[in-house]
């Protein structure tokens, strides 16, 4: 990974050394606006009438912002956007996503507790497992792929926690107008506050895509090698806690607290490689111009794996061990991908997929555990076949979608179906519907699981989770987005201490949990200043307290936004309050890395406030933060999980900078 990065750096300094700052974004001219498109065009210079010129330092052939292309999997395109807003602020952080409804552990890189869960899902197979380690594992989804008519280079700094940093370098160009390549490294080192949590994490990232010049033809693919190493100190004692909560002075240092061992550290790897090309059978340039068909393949491969290690083991904690020092467990799980699609497209029917995909997996262990004169195997393997389709039909003024998938074949069934119809109802309102059900089976680690703690070992045959949901949104510029759902759970799968053994281990649920969800966000403006706010409710029927989460959860931002310098600068100041209420917060389990169900104690009613500075010096985006500053005088009761707190107030500073050559 050293080499990796000074590669990557190397590319940056070469590409800013020849840079120049040529395309400038005003504060108020940002993406909005998302086009869908299956194809892209050859690249070419924009002239006055295919492109609204952004500033009137686009450079002399008519390149601007909007030709700086970023496409996702699912083919949306936007462009780079180099404004300084709110929602920039909100993302600027270790996952580089608005992290509303997560809240962070107190050192950058560990993992996040969560507030609030979204079940719509179209997925067939089961996950991994060890999910608490997965939110910055970058999967399928947060990939994107690029086309520039210049090179383009990213910088993302931010500071951590005692002796270490977070970086994220990009270098993406295009070698012709056909051909588009990008590399990227996210790294990560931070020692903490509290004893024996250093983070080490790296993200690798490269992206090609390539097209003919007739368009028929088109290719993309990417690797992403990751390894997110976290030391494990399991919290705090019971004697820690009373002393982070009595505020002494002598325990501000918090590396003065005990904590529950310092001998153990867990690491998630991954390697993935995707490829997806597509050729245009018929295209609207053939004779029949209303009719498109078009063939395409998928096909990734991901290598995977977990493992705990532990010099002692903590019997204390753990239960017994089958052996007392040097303890080393490790999950992994291999799986291939294929999937073929055929895609049709009339201007009256719409367009219609049909696809067929198989999936090769291999998850498990390289032994077989007898537990009680039982035997646990050590291997789920096999080979999932399924069958799906997807429809999508703009009619008078509705867009309507449709997916649905079903596994045909293999040792586990699962079938989803969604659909959705958003419709605009005027310049100022839309609406959108959707429904969604799904059954699939519950993930990895919670049907088969071996450790060296005696306890951690199981085998289970689980029901399928089965969860069907309604949702609307109501968009509204003026007054705000409103967004409603409805969740029903059956069979739900989740982590609890077991009342015989005391220890963590999978269960199901076998009564249904209703799940309600509001969320308002909207944006007041008067003046130079601003408040910006999202309040959720959230609303549990749930007889075994299972699903857990606060019955509120808001985030609310006063700002104040100028230009300064005769507009040479553009300033963002404010506050940001986070709250949530108090709830039965999910306590943390490092052996599973997962998150389990403790109904012991509550959690919560603590405000968080951030007071921010940020500034936009050209393509230049600089963050300076004093996070949790009200911790002195409000009191020592926050916590990301039992026995583990959140961040003390703490000074950090970022930037995100862009380099057009």
């Amino acid at each position: 990974m050293r080499r990796i990065i000074s590669v990557l750096f190397l590319v940056c300094y070469i590409s800013t050394a020849y840079a120049q700052n040529k395309l400038t974004l005003d504060e108020n001219e940002t993406k909005e606006g998302v086009s869908k498109s299956d194809s892209l065009a050859p690249i070419k210079k924009a002239s006055p009438k295919e492109s609204t010129k952004l500033s009137d330092a686009a450079d002399k052939d008519g390149v601007t912002i909007h030709d700086y292309k970023i496409i996702s999997y699912k083919n949306d395109t936007t462009y780079v956007d180099t404004s300084l807003t709110i929602h920039k602020d909100y993302k600027h952080n270790y996952l580089r996503k608005d992290n509303f409804g997560l809240i962070p552990f107190s050192n950058l890189g560990q993992t996040y507790n969560t507030l609030t869960y979204d079940f719509e899902n179209t997925k067939l197979m089961p996950k991994f497992g060890a999910r608490a380690r997965h939110f910055n594992y970058m999967e399928i989804e947060d990939i994107n792929y690029y086309r520039v008519p210049t090179p383009l280079t990213e910088l993302f700094a931010r500071t951590a926690f005692e002796q270490g940093q977070l970086l994220d370098a990009f270098f993406t160009a295009n070698l012709s107008p056909q051909y588009n390549f990008s590399i990227a490294y996210k790294g990560l080192r931070s020692l903490g506050k509290y004893l024996h949590i250093l983070t080490s994490t790296g993200n690798f990232r490269f992206t090609s895509n390539y097209q003919t010049k007739n368009n028929r033809y088109k290719v993309r693919g990417h690797i992403v090698i990751q390894d997110l190493l976290n030391q494990e100190n399991g919290g705090l004692p019971d004697i820690s806690v009373e002393n982070f909560e009595s505020g002494d002075p002598e325990f501000i240092e918090r590396s003065q607290l005990e904590v529950n061992f310092t001998d153990a550290e867990s690491v998630l790897e991954g390697k993935r490689f995707h490829l997806d090309h597509s050729y245009e059978i018929l295209n609207p340039n053939d004779s029949l111009a209303n009719n498109a068909i078009k063939l395409s393949h998928t096909i990734s491969y991901t290598d995977k794996h977990y493992s705990y290690a532990q010099t002692s083991a903590q019997t204390e904690f753990f239960g017994d061990s089958f052996n007392s020092s040097n303890l080393f467990d490790r999950t992994e799980l291999t799986d291939l991908y294929n999937q073929f699609r055929l895609n049709y497209s009339n201007n009256i029917i719409g367009d219609l997929q049909v696809n067929a995909s198989n999936n090769h997996y291999n998850y498990g262990y390289n032994k077989l555990v007898i537990l009680d004169g039982e035997t646990i195997i050590n291997r789920l393997k096999g080979d999932i076949y399924s069958v799906g389709a997807k429809y999508h039909k703009l009619y008078k003024g509705f867009e309507l979608n449709g997916d649905i998938g079903v596994n045909v074949s293999g040792d586990f069934d699962g079938n989803y179906i969604k659909a959705d119809a958003a419709f605009k109802i005027n310049d100022d309102l839309s609406a959108k519907g959707s429904i969604n059900h799904s059954s699939k089976a519950p993930n990895f680690n919670t049907l088969l699981y071996q450790s060296n703690y005696i306890n951690y070992n199981w085998q289970n045959t689980f029901n399928n989770e089965e969860t069907q949901q309604i949702a609307f949104e109501i968009e509204s510029k003026k007054i705000g987005n409103v967004t409603v759902d409805y969740s029903t759970i059956d069979n739900y799968v989740y982590f609890k201490e077991d009342a015989n053994s005391g220890q963590v281990a999978s269960f199901q649920n076998s009564n249904t949990i209703n799940y309600l969800r509001v969320r308002f966000q909207n944006e007041i403006k008067f003046g130079k200043f601003a408040l910006n706010n999202t309040i959720e409710y959230q609303n549990v029927k749930d007889n075994d307290t299972v699903l857990n989460v606060p019955e509120f959860n808001t985030r609310n931002t006063l700002y104040f936004s100028s230009h300064l310098f005769q507009k040479a600068l553009f300033l963002q100041t404010g506050i940001t309050f986070n709250y949530f209420t108090k709830y039965y917060m999910n306590a943390y389990n490092p052996v599973l890395a997962e998150f389990y169900v403790q109904t012991d104690k509550q959690f919560g009613n603590f405000p968080r406030f951030d007071f921010f500075i940020n500034a936009k010096l050209r393509t230049a985006r600089l963050y300076l933060k004093f996070e949790h500053f009200n911790s002195p005088f409000t009191g020592y009761n926050y916590y990301s999980a039992p026995a583990n707190p959140y961040r003390d107030s703490i000074i950090r500073f970022g930037l995100v900078w862009n380099f057009f050559m």
